[in-house]
C-alpha cells in the first residue's frame, strides 16, 4: 500500500524584515530542509500576485511543497524541525494542505516524484491540482502575452473553485498554479468548457511553450492552519 503523502504549506510574511528573511531562505534554507527524515522530494517556491500565473512576485507569500514517506514523517517535520519553527516565528500565517496523489503526468526537475496513492477515500470529492512548467526562454514573450487571457475565467470566478495561487521556483521561467476544487465536475467544467483554457492548451501544443511540464491531481484530506484568517477547508473536511 502506498503511504507517501504530499504537503503544500503557504507562509504569509507581513512586515519588511520578515519578507527580507523569507527571500533569503530561498537560498539558505535548503541545507536544513534537505536533511529532514522521511522527505523524498521538496521545492521552495515564491508566489505571484493575484490569482493563477502572474509574472509580478508577491513578496509576502512563499510556499513549500514536500513529498513524504508517510504522514508521520511530515508531522515530525512540522512539530520538531528547527527550520520550520524559524519559519513560524517570522510568519503571520501558515496553512498546510495534506494530500494523496491521484494522478501525475510529466516531469519536474527531470523526474516524476509523485506516486499515485492506493488508499484514496472515495467519499471525499475534493480535488487539488498543481500545474507546473518550465517555459522556454525563446517563448517567454508570447507566453506572458497570452496569460491574462487564459486566466480570465479564474479572475471572473469559477463555480466550484475553492482557492488558487500562482507559485514557482523562479520568476517568469519556472511557474506553477495550485488550485483547490469542490469536486471533479467543477475542475472538468473549467478545463473543458472554458474557451480561454482550451485555446491555451492548443497554443501549448502549437507553439511548444514548455521545456518541461507536469500536471498532478491530488485528493486533499487534511488542512492545518488558516489563510486570510479562515480555515479554508473547514466546510469540506
Amino acid at each position: 500500500m502506498t503511504s507517501s503523502i504530499t504537503t503544500l504549506t503557504l507562509f504569509r510574511f507581513s512586515n519588511l524584515l520578515d519578507k527580507i528573511w523569507a527571500f533569503g531562505q530561498m537560498q539558505f534554507a535548503h541545507p536544513h530542509i534537505s536533511k529532514s527524515p522521511g522527505l523524498n522530494f521538496y521545492k521552495l517556491m515564491g508566489s505571484g500576485r493575484e490569482l493563477g500565473f502572474n509574472p509580478l512576485p508577491d513578496w509576502g507569500v512563499y510556499a513549500m511543497l514536500g513529498i513524504w514517506e508517510n504522514e508521520q514523517a511530515a508531522e515530525r517535520f512540522f512539530s520538531k524541525s528547527e527550520i520550520y519553527q524559524r519559519y513560524r516565528a517570522h510568519t503571520s500565517e501558515q496553512w498546510t494542505i495534506f494530500m494523496k496523489t491521484r494522478q501525475a503526468k510529466g516531469l519536474w526537475s527531470g523526474g516524476n516524484p509523485f506516486t499515485p496513492s492506493t488508499d484514496l477515500d472515495e467519499a471525499n470529492p475534493l480535488i487539488a491540482v498543481i500545474t507546473r512548467a518550465t517555459i522556454r526562454p525563446s517563448k517567454l514573450v508570447k507566453f506572458w502575452r497570452y496569460v491574462p487571457i487564459s486566466q480570465r475565467p479564474i479572475q471572473q470566478g469559477c463555480k466550484g473553485l475553492i482557492y488558487t495561487k500562482g507559485i514557482g521556483e523562479a520568476p517568469l521561467v519556472q511557474m506553477a498554479t495550485f488550485s483547490l476544487w469542490e469536486n471533479m465536475e467543477a475542475l472538468k467544467n473549467f478545463a473543458y468548457n472554458s474557451p480561454e483554457h482550451q485555446v491555451a492548451i492548443q497554443k501549448t501544443r502549437q507553439l511548444d511553450w514548455y521545456k518541461e511540464e507536469m500536471f498532478v491531481r491530488f485528493q486533499p484530506y487534511r488542512s492545518v492552519g488558516t489563510w486570510g484568517g479562515e480555515a479554508v477547508l473547514a466546510a469540506y473536511l
